[in-house]
């Protein structure tokens, strides 16, 4: 037995983009579903970093008081780029007069699940899509945690499923993507400790990189380079804690009592394909990108901002133009976003192959930077976040 439902866009993927676009798309009074395999609990409680572009946050402003990032998430107008035991802070407020918001990306989704569901959103929980059907009336194919066929008969479909995307198989077909894997990947841990640093401290040193954030005033974040193979228990918590000082010299950590410890490995993806027919990609499904520019969340709210702006065109106005120009407008930013992350990876990775010209290299990089009025701008309006495309 196989229950049918019609909507306007069906949006396989519960994450940020998914539920953003969602609010978008209800606010032009256009009704959409939106489903994912996982629970709620799943959804909120599985703790994600998060920074937030000064873009993201105004656009998040739009669900109103159910958004928490300027009240709990903490405002930050710099970084600190440390190399060779000196710190040097890029300035953003003075570069760009923008700033960033540390708010962790679980926090977001409790925030949008809330709005959405006190909105009346049809939000569904523990329905996995199976695959998506193109034409004139998409269909989504789909099941509940019960083994119970759902089909989703739309205007549109939007894949905001993840890396894994289903979606992706529809649009793409035997296309895939761009990829680059890095050698190396991020230890993480998480830990009961007062904050070590008020700004986010990305360390290079000799030892590899370090990067030294915050959740709140009594648990911290941090991570360090490492293979991609390791075993996140074969270190005791003085290991841990040797390691990550080792590699932030001039500054003395705050320990405390590790909770929780992850390896977080480093790919680039890029689909061929972004849309095809009335199916289009948004979010991880259609990129990945390395964790250290923070461009992962921010990237894929611009994409829902250019893509809310084109179904509100389609759907209301029979006009597909901002449809056809999606493809390559996201991508621009998207590419963007690709050589940022890849150039700060490379500018404070120790590469496992590097040799003594390579490392000498990377500091002269690391000076240019920090010595230049306009290395430090562009630094900081990318981390920022370049204005998002009407």
């Amino acid at each position: 037995m196989t229950t049918t439902v019609r909507t306007r866009v069906a949006i396989i993927g519960a994450g940020p983009a998914g539920l953003m676009l969602s609010h978008l798309l209800a606010a032009a009074g256009i009704e959409s579903v939106v489903i994912d395999q996982r629970t709620r609990d799943d959804i909120e409680s599985t703790i994600r970093a998060g920074i937030l572009e000064q873009g993201t946050v105004e656009l998040l402003d739009a669900i109103g008081p159910a958004s928490r990032a300027r009240t709990v998430g903490h405002r930050h107008d710099g970084i600190e780029l440390r190399f060779e035991g000196e710190g040097h802070r890029i300035d953003f407020a003075e570069s760009v007069g923008r700033a960033v918001w540390l708010y962790p990306q679980h926090e977001v989704l409790k925030d949008l699940i809330a709005a959405r569901l006190a909105a009346g959103q049809d939000l569904r929980f523990g329905v996995t899509a199976d695959g998506v059907d193109d034409g004139d009336r998409p269909r989504v194919h789909a099941h509940d945690a019960d083994g119970v066929a759902l089909e989703i008969e739309a205007d549109f479909v939007v894949g905001s499923d993840g890396s894994r995307s289903v979606a992706r198989a529809a649009v793409s077909g035997a296309r895939n993507g761009s990829f680059r894997e890095y050698p190396f990947a991020w230890f993480g841990i998480l830990c009961e400790a007062p904050p070590s640093s008020e700004e986010l401290i990305y360390s290079n040193s000799p030892d590899g990189f370090a990067l030294v954030s915050q959740r709140s005033a009594t648990v911290q974040r941090m991570y360090f380079q490492c293979d991609p193979d390791s075993d996140t228990a074969a270190f005791s918590e003085e290991q841990l804690w040797d390691e990550l000082q080792k590699r932030v010299p001039g500054t003395t950590l705050k320990q405390g009592p590790i909770f929780q410890r992850d390896v977080l490995r480093f790919r680039s993806f890029v689909a061929h394909d972004l849309r095809r027919g009335r199916i289009a990609l948004v979010g991880d499904a259609a990129h990945t990108v390395p964790p250290t520019g923070a461009k992962g969340m921010n990237l894929a709210i611009a994409d829902v901002r250019l893509l809310a702006s084109a179904l509100k065109a389609l759907l209301l106005d029979g006009d597909e133009r901002l449809l056809d120009a999606y493809p390559e407008t996201a991508s621009r930013r998207i590419w963007k976003a690709q050589h940022f992350s890849w150039w700060m990876t490379s500018m404070l990775h120790a590469a496992p192959d590097a040799t003594d010209f390579d490392r000498r290299r990377q500091l002269g990089e690391l000076r240019s930077v920090v010595e230049s009025e306009h290395g430090r701008a562009y630094l900081a309006e990318a981390y920022c976040g370049w204005p998002l495309d009407a």
